[in-house]
């Protein structure tokens, strides 16, 4: 399957925050927060973070993001798998 048309969502290990203007990501283990495993995000990182729902494939993202942000859809496309490679990374989704 081509990696745009993939489906992900959150791991529920996994709990963001937005504190002042910044959104962190906690790795959440058995009721106790891990704090080795804190993640800041920046805008666009978060608005990722947001669209992650288990429905919209990585295409429908890469596509709001260009849109919100206009950006260029190669360099969002080649965030975005670099992104979803380090939440992967983490444990922070899951192919849906």
């Amino acid at each position: 399957m081509q990696i745009l048309q993939k489906r992900y969502r959150k791991d529920p290990n996994i709990v963001s925050r937005k504190i002042a203007d910044e959104v962190i990501l906690v790795t959440i283990k058995r009721n106790v927060a891990d704090l080795e495993s804190i993640y800041t995000l920046n805008e666009v990182s978060t608005r990722i973070w947001e669209l992650i729902d288990g429905q919209k494939t990585l295409l429908q993202i890469r596509d709001i993001i260009v849109d919100e942000f206009e950006a260029n859809p190669n360099e969002v496309e080649s965030d975005l798998k670099q992104f979803l490679q380090k939440l992967e990374g983490i444990g922070g989704v899951q192919i849906a």
